[in-house]
């Protein structure tokens, strides 16, 4: 799993699935509001006039030499909710990255949001 202090470091590394597959270059990570843990990544993915950020979770993420493998398949995450480089993610689409993922969402109980940006 990628530590909190470790974040800025592996910005712009390969992401590449379990079977070492590169899936695409890590653009940020979303912590969890509540336990301030890493949870979710952005991925830049797409070819260069069309690029896009696919959501993963980083359960089960390693962290290798210059790379970081996730524990979902290439297909899967290129298939995820995804957003535009420049955008944000707004509270009310977070169900849908996981639900992508068959995960368990619970924000807060007074709506809060469940990933903040890092």
């Amino acid at each position: 799993m990628i530590g909190t202090a470790d974040i800025r470091e592996w910005r712009n590394r390969d992401v590449v699935d379990a079977d070492g597959r590169k899936v695409g270059s890590l653009e940020a990570v979303y912590v969890n509001t509540r336990t301030d843990e890493p949870a979710v990544a952005t991925i830049v993915t797409g070819l260069p006039t069309r690029r896009r950020l696919a959501f993963v979770p980083l359960a089960g993420a390693v962290v290798g030499p210059d790379y970081v493998k996730v524990a979902y398949p290439r297909s899967l995450v290129k298939d995820a909710p995804s957003m535009g480089t420049d955008d944000i993610l707004p509270a009310e689409d977070e169900k849908a990255i996981f639900d992508h993922y068959d995960l368990p969402y619970q924000p807060g109980a007074g709506g809060e949001r469940v990933l903040a940006r890092r």
